[in-house]
């Protein structure tokens, strides 16, 4: 006999769902599918590798550091799903409307969201110009993560804070 879920865990399933219809949208389901692959690391990659061509010397000491905090992040990340092995919701409710395949088997935390608020993070940091393309985008990768059936809230929300003390930790023990 398995055991009820609590009341929050029924409440965020209620959300999951009802955020989800919006994959369900063609057009909208695109830009999230979109926006979640981009995530998988070529948006940051592509930032990491202009950032010194515009700016040499601090913009390579910027991608090193954005480069750091993501490995960091990689490790960290692993290590919580592989200890956690929290099953994702497309792989729980069949009533969810997935378009896009997952990288890994489990869902807690969101490695996506971690990565791009890390990421993001840094990158305003150094660079506060950059705000309106990283963090609009770093929303969007969050966002997406639910929409397509493929985190939790709570799988979103801890990857945020988790990608947020790793990119302050970064950014205090070596600088911007």
């Amino acid at each position: 006999m398995s055991a009820k879920p609590t009341r929050l865990a029924q409440l965020e399933l209620r959300a999951l769902l009802l955020v989800n219809r919006a994959n369900m949208r063609p057009v909208l389901g695109r830009v999230f599918a979109v926006a979640s692959r981009l995530g998988d690391g070529v948006f940051w990659y592509v930032l990491m590798l202009l950032i010194p061509v515009l700016e040499p010397a601090r913009g390579l000491r910027t991608s090193l550091l954005m480069l750091g905090t993501g490995l960091t992040c990689t490790v960290l990340y692993k290590l919580i799903k592989e200890t956690t092995r929290r099953p994702r919701p497309c792989a729980q409710y069949g009533e969810l409307f997935t378009t896009v395949e997952p990288l890994d088997e489990f869902s807690f935390p969101s490695g996506h969201t971690m990565h791009a608020v890390a990421f993001s993070m840094v990158a305003v940091t150094v660079y506060p110009a950059l705000s309106w393309l990283v963090l609009p985008f770093t929303a969007l990768v969050a966002l997406s993560r639910v929409v397509l059936g493929l985190h939790y809230v709570s799988d979103v929300f801890v990857g945020a804070l988790l990608g947020l003390v790793v990119s302050l930790v970064s950014l205090q023990l070596f600088g911007a």
